[in-house]
């Protein structure tokens, strides 16, 4: 199997987390938030992880444009569910990934947070260029994607593209 043109068999442990670090990003349900930083730094681990000379501008850069401009210095307990997850939206975003896993980035927010932060998901999405792929149950969602593979089981039981973009 391969990711980014490298074969993973071949990578070891840290060849494959540094492989992830670098084109993966990850957006969850329940937000993944580290409680102890505050949202500006948990944008910056994936960077500082990295050794990003500018990870603290491209976080604030990242916050501001998610709408969090004045909450940078907030810890996740003391942001809104729908502010959490606008963090981890600049998270997943931060080291410009290849490919963006959300995994039910709504689940956990009102039906008018929830379409802000998918309206910011797939502006995000369009800026970066970045393959998004979003795990969902809502339909209303997944219709507004480009590809559609419904699974039951763990297996693909359709396959089809959409009429979105």
């Amino acid at each position: 199997m391969e990711l980014c043109g490298q074969d993973l068999a071949t990578l070891n442990e840290d060849e494959r987390a540094q492989l992830r670090n670098k084109n993966v990003g990850f957006i969850f349900q329940n937000f993944q938030l580290l409680p102890t930083l505050t949202a500006l730094e948990n944008v910056s681990v994936p960077l500082e992880l990295q050794g990003d000379k500018n990870a603290t501008q491209v976080s604030l850069d990242l916050l501001e444009k998610v709408g969090l401009g004045s909450r940078v210095h907030h810890y996740p307990s003391q942001l809104s569910g729908g502010e959490q997850q606008r963090v981890a939206l600049a998270r997943a975003f931060a080291n410009k990934p290849a490919i963006l896993f959300a995994d039910e980035p709504t689940g956990n927010l009102d039906e008018e947070t929830g379409e802000k932060v998918i309206q910011l998901l797939f502006e995000l999405n369009a800026e970066h260029g970045t393959t998004l792929v979003i795990i969902t149950h809502d339909l209303e969602l997944a219709n507004r994607t480009q590809h559609i593979l419904k699974l039951k089981g763990g297996k693909i039981i359709t396959n089809q593209p959409t009429t979105a973009l």
